[in-house]
């Protein structure tokens, strides 16, 4: 097994006043070499948007674009003709594919909306573009990790152009959980979201970041009330159809 650890504090950050963002890997401004992706996992922005405010109407292509909000609302325009709320509980993905262009806004003037911006390199080129979202609340768990983004529009969740799946799982203090690695040659990164847990008795606290790759399955055991998202993508380039 190899694995990488991202403690919150190594994150990039800008402060936009309109917009607090946490950068796990390499975005606008922030640069480091050593920290470009993990696998086709490209993009793991932590947001915080000020009221009312948002990203204006730009472009997107050949990218799957996933967008889970932890507080607040974000209304999403896009030049396929979606006009929606995003809220916590819900899980987005927008296939660019051939290319959009789409707005997002906190939808409230009195508090701020917070969601993890991800992208990850999609295995097809220029398909075309794509909207979905749903809510998780019928398939959430307690103490045990459930799926909510794989490659299959049959599974639960949302699908991507990618051999990749996400799980959420939500513990309590002393809750335990295996994870099995679900197509050989993936990585799971693993994103604690709130609480202390172990991963392979390594101790991750809130917004820590952990690669694992080059293993079958982990061990995962919580030590706090916890919260945490597991990324499973390939870990070779060459799966991203570039």
């Amino acid at each position: 097994m190899k694995s990488v650890l991202h403690k919150a504090t190594t994150r990039g950050h800008a402060d936009h006043g309109w917009l607090n963002s946490h950068h796990t890997f390499s975005f606008a401004g922030y640069n480091d070499p050593e920290r470009m992706h993990f696998g086709v996992l490209r993009v793991l922005n932590d947001d915080q948007v000020a009221p009312g405010r948002g990203f204006g109407t730009h472009p997107h292509d050949n990218m799957e674009i996933i967008s889970i909000p932890l507080e607040g609302d974000l209304e999403h325009k896009d030049s396929m003709g979606n006009t929606t709320t995003i809220k916590e509980g819900d899980v987005q993905v927008m296939s660019a594919g051939a290319g959009i262009q789409h707005s997002e806004y906190n939808k409230n003037a009195d508090q701020e909306v917070k969601f993890l911006q991800i992208w990850v390199f999609p295995n097809k080129r220029n398909v075309e573009p794509r909207y979905d979202q749903i809510s998780i609340r019928e398939i959430e768990k307690e103490n045990a990790f459930y799926q909510v983004l794989s490659p299959n529009p049959d599974d639960e969740g949302v699908w991507v152009h990618q051999d990749a799946w996400f799980h959420l799982g939500n513990f309590q203090a002393g809750a335990t959980d295996t994870y099995q690695i679900k197509k050989e040659g993936n990585g799971v990164y693993a994103f604690v979201l709130e609480g202390e847990v172990e991963i392979n008795r390594q101790k991750l606290e809130k917004r820590d970041g952990f690669g694992l790759w080059e293993t079958d399955s982990f061990d995962f055991k919580s030590n706090t009330n916890s919260r945490v998202l597991l990324m499973e993508v390939p870990m070779s380039l060459s799966q991203t159809g570039r």
